[in-house]
C-alpha cells in the first residue's frame, strides 16, 4: 500500500459516522417511535377488532342504512374525483406554470379549505348556494336547488378534497422539465398531444398521489356535508354520517360497525397502492 493511499485510509476511517445501530440514543429513539407508532395504530385496532369479534361489523354489512350509505359515500365521491381532475387539474396547470399578479392570493385561496374547519366550510357553502345565500335567488328562479340534495354532498366532498389534488398537481407539473416539453413542440407534437404524452406521465406520481389523498379525504368527509347537504337517509346520509346519527341515537355496537368500515375501505385503498407498486405516491413530499 502506498503511502498516499494509507494516508486516504486513515482519513476516511477518521470522518466515519459511527453506526448508531445501538447504544442509549439509538433505543430511545426507537422506543419513542414505537410509543408513537403504538399511539396511532392501537385505536384504530381497536375500533376494528371490536367490530369483528362483536359480529356488530358483519351485521353492518347486511343492514340496509349502512349499505346505502356506503353506496351513496362511493357514488358521491368518484363524481367528487371527477369534478376536482376536471376543474383542478386546469388551475394546477396554471399556478405551476405562470406567474402572474395575484398568483400568491390565489394559491392561498386554494390552499384555504384545507386548514378551514369542515363545518365553516359547509356554512360558506350554505351561505353561497342556499336559498338566502348570494347565489340562491339566482338559482331558485332557474329551479335548481342545491342544498341539502346529493349534489350538495359531493360540492361539500369537492370542496374540501379538491386542494389536495391541486396541490400535488401543482408540485409535480412544476417539476416536469420544460425542454422535454419544448422538443415535442418542436417534433410536432400539439399542446395537448405534449400535456398528454410528456407532462403527465412525468408527473404521474404527484398526480396519483393528489387522486388517493383527495379520494380519501372526500371519503371521510362530515363536517360540511352535515351543514350543506344535512344527515337525510338514502339522500345525503354519507357513511361518515351513520357513525355520527348510530352514536347519537345510541347504538354504539352499530357506530363501531360503520366506522370499521370506513376504515376497511381506506385501508384497502392504502394496500392497493402499495400492491400496485405505487409506494411514491404515498410520498407527501410531492405536496410541497
Amino acid at each position: 500500500m502506498t503511502r498516499e493511499a494509507a494516508a486516504s485510509n486513515r482519513t476516511a476511517a477518521a470522518v466515519r459516522v459511527p453506526r448508531t445501530g445501538h447504544g442509549w440514543g439509538a433505543r430511545s429513539l426507537v422506543g419513542v417511535a414505537g410509543l408513537f407508532g403504538l399511539f396511532l395504530g392501537l385505536p384504530i385496532a381497536a375500533l376494528v377488532g371490536r367490530a369483528i369479534l362483536d359480529g356488530s361489523l358483519a351485521r353492518a354489512l347486511g343492514a340496509q342504512v349502512v349499505l346505502t350509505a356506503l353506496a351513496l359515500s362511493l357514488g358521491t365521491t368518484a363524481i367528487s374525483l371527477v369534478l376536482t381532475v376536471a376543474f383542478g387539474l386546469p388551475l394546477a396547470l396554471v399556478l405551476a406554470r405562470r406567474r402572474f399578479r395575484g398568483s400568491g392570493l390565489v394559491e392561498a385561496v386554494v390552499d384555504l379549505p384545507i386548514i378551514l374547519p369542515p363545518a365553516v366550510a359547509g356554512l360558506a357553502l350554505l351561505l353561497l348556494l342556499g336559498r338566502r345565500g348570494l347565489l340562491g335567488g339566482p338559482l331558485d328562479a332557474l329551479g335548481i336547488e342545491i342544498p341539502f340534495t346529493t349534489m350538495a354532498v359531493i360540492l361539500a366532498q369537492t370542496f374540501v378534497s379538491a386542494p389536495f389534488f391541486v396541490r400535488s398537481a401543482r408540485a409535480g407539473i412544476a417539476a416536469v422539465d420544460r425542454d422535454l416539453e419544448d422538443a415535442a413542440r418542436v417534433d410536432g407534437a400539439s399542446e395537448l398531444q405534449a400535456f398528454r404524452h410528456i407532462t403527465v406521465p412525468l408527473a404521474g406520481t404527484a398526480l396519483s398521489a393528489g387522486l388517493v389523498m383527495s379520494w380519501a379525504r372526500s371519503l371521510g368527509e362530515f363536517g360540511a356535508t352535515i351543514m350543506f347537504a344535512g344527515n337525510l337517509a338514502g339522500r345525503t346520509q354519507t357513511l361518515p354520517l351513520v357513525v355520527y346519527g348510530e352514536f347519537q341515537g345510541g347504538d354504539l355496537d352499530g357506530s363501531i360497525a360503520a366506522a370499521a368500515i370506513l376504515v376497511l375501505a381506506a385501508l384497502g385503498v392504502l394496500i392497493a397502492v402499495r400492491a400496485l407498486h405505487w409506494g411514491r405516491v404515498l410520498d407527501l413530499r410531492s405536496l410541497g
